[in-house]
């Protein structure tokens, strides 16, 4: 936190507050997320519901898109982006993840799933040329359909995604019901469903598969091992990433 007085990108201490309230007064559902100064004088980049938004500190004003530094060529706003990913995918322990793992991974990718979606089927069907290549595969739940239906109630995908979580053997349970299109034997249990698809969101998923690097960057949706392994190779080298152009269903 700053100190009275104390100034930063020209923007007095307070006026956060200005920002954050403009941003309520215009959606006042809004969920916001993250508040700071952004790169740019005079403004705050706000994360809020899953969208990346930059406001005024005098609350007046509000633009959405990539903020570019023209200079380095950098997309300032994917930098952000993958940050605060990183950080929230930090709190998630592995307990709460379905894992897929090399003994000595090279890379690992946090994967948003759905067992009824087709790319994520094709994602999966590749898990052990993904392991032999090094990489560890960290699936979260995130039902395309939601958690509850319009009349209130769970929706098919997300009772289907319950019951792979709550078995007993949640990894083979996963790839028969995403490979193989069997419904799981029906479970419940205290589990982490709902609250891995409000981190999605969060976020800034969309669709699935969603694939998170470790330093938080997206990735892509379906990707083919080669691609994965290529992305992962240029991001450890700090080298721009071109996303996968097939995403997500």
């Amino acid at each position: 936190m700053e100190r009275a007085g104390r100034r930063r990108w020209g923007i007095p201490r307070g006026r956060e507050d200005r920002a954050r309230d403009a941003l309520t007064g215009f959606a006042p559902k809004v969920q916001i997320d993250s508040v700071k100064p952004a790169p740019i004088p005079g403004y705050y980049q706000v994360i809020a519901s899953g969208q990346m938004v930059y406001v005024s500190a005098d609350g007046k004003y509000m633009f959405s898109g990539s903020l570019i530094d023209l200079n380095s060529r950098t997309d300032l706003s994917d930098a952000d982006w993958a940050g605060f990913r990183k950080a929230e995918l930090a709190k998630v322990p592995d307990a709460q993840k379905i894992v897929f793992a090399p003994a000595n991974p090279k890379h690992t990718v946090t994967v948003f799933t759905d067992v009824t979606c087709g790319y994520c089927r094709e994602l999966h069907k590749h898990i052990e040329e993904l392991n032999k290549a090094g990489i560890a595969v960290k699936y979260l739940a995130w039902p395309r359909e939601g958690v509850v239906t319009t009349a209130g109630r769970d929706t098919p995908t997300y009772t289907q995604m319950v019951s792979v979580w709550c078995a007993a053997d949640r990894k083979a349970s996963f790839t028969a019901a995403i490979i193989d299109g069997r419904d799981p034997k029906p479970a419940t249990c205290p589990n982490t469903v709902k609250q891995d698809f409000d981190l999605g969101l969060k976020l800034g998923v969309s669709g699935t598969p969603a694939v998170i690097a470790e330093d938080g960057t997206l990735i892509g949706g379906y990707l083919t091992p080669a691609q994965m392994s290529h992305a992962l190779d240029a991001l450890a080298a700090k080298q721009p990433v071109a996303k996968s152009n097939v995403t997500n269903r």
